[in-house]
């Protein structure tokens, strides 16, 4: 009606990439209660240097394993909220070279494998894993740093390591891709596939090249789904809008409902993929309907594996108890 006053919203700024699950927030079907957002689809590579190293954004997809890092020696720059926007079996993640007698996770021990960064989240949990499932402990492999595509890549946070951690810069000018083609490394773990392997370069393959089998096996065990990244808001905006981490959260879920709700129609398909539907409910029958879940209580099995990996691996100043990386708010959400 004239003459009554327009109640201005919150601007926001938001890094995030354009998931399936996020999709509603940026073309607008989904809004976040008494607030305007100005969302910037970027890869999580380039949100998490972003926000670590100059907080850009006000709300920001951020890597798990650096927020536990940065919670657990008290400088956390951002509140997380458990919207697990990725995650990813990482058995996948782990390429060898096939000339080198490594047949079996314990034959990585004494190798020489590459990383794009030792604290990013899928290489805390695939040396987790290789430890707990196979017995290789991440002190028994040489390890070396730097960019799988691009020279010069260093870790996005500052890390102290145990004194037994032999990591060491790639000379400059190289690249983990290129010294894997060159054979200069025995193997490289990252959660991107080296173009080397891409380009079926000779000598190079994954470690289990049927992946799937092997990761379906290991939920059936351990129930874990594992989570790579979350969201954060800059504290002191949360601090300041004590109701935004559930205005954020509640808007999360809703379009993580969108995506899904897409994914089960058969009558149209919304995702390039004859069997999409199908796999749809094959996911569904071996994961629980809620198999994609946010919420801390939800993962909470997850979360307590992923922090214990991350304290023995030395990136955690102590064990960060789960609860402490989230706003306390999106922890207990109203019921009706």
């Amino acid at each position: 009606m004239h003459g009554e006053k327009q109640v201005a919203k919150l601007k926001i700024s938001m890094g995030c990439c354009d998931y399936d699950r996020t999709r509603a927030l940026f073309d607008g079907r989904v809004q976040v209660e008494g607030c305007e957002v100005i969302p910037v689809n970027i890869e999580p590579e380039e949100a998490f240097h972003r926000a670590f190293s100059f907080q850009e954004f006000d709300v920001s997809e951020l890597s798990i394993s650096s927020h536990t890092m940065m919670t657990s020696r008290g400088e956390a720059r951002y509140v997380g909220i458990p919207a697990f926007v990725s995650r990813l079996f990482r058995h996948s993640g782990i390429y060898i070279r096939t000339d080198r007698g490594i047949a079996r996770p314990k034959d990585l021990a004494g190798k020489t494998i590459g990383l794009p960064e030792y604290q990013i989240t899928a290489n805390v949990w695939i040396r987790g894993i290789l430890q707990d499932d196979f017995g290789l402990a991440p002190s028994s492999v040489h390890w070396r740093r730097g960019g799988v595509e691009e020279p010069g890549r260093l870790e996005r946070a500052p890390i102290r390591l145990p004194s037994d951690i032999d990591l060491q810069q790639v000379a400059d000018g190289k690249t983990l891709s290129g010294m894997l083609e060159a054979g200069e490394l025995d193997g490289v773990i990252s959660a991107r596939a080296p173009s080397c392997f891409e380009r079926g370069a000779p000598n190079v393959a994954r470690l289990f090249p049927d992946y799937r089998a092997v990761e379906e096996d290991y939920f059936r065990r351990t129930r874990i789904f594992p989570t790579m990244h979350i969201i954060g808001i800059r504290r002191e905006l949360a601090e300041q809008h004590p109701w935004l981490p559930v205005s954020l959260f509640k808007a999360f879920l809703e379009a993580r409902r969108h995506s899904l709700y897409e994914l089960g129609q058969i009558g149209h398909l919304f995702v390039s993929l004859p069997w999409g539907v199908s796999e749809f409910h094959k996911a569904k029958e071996l994961m629980g309907e809620d198999y994609w879940s946010y919420g801390l209580e939800e993962n909470r099995h997850v979360l307590e594996t992923f922090t214990r990996y991350h304290h023995e691996q030395g990136l955690s100043a102590r064990k960060v108890a789960p609860e402490e990386l989230f706003a306390a708010s999106v922890q207990d959400l109203t019921k009706i």
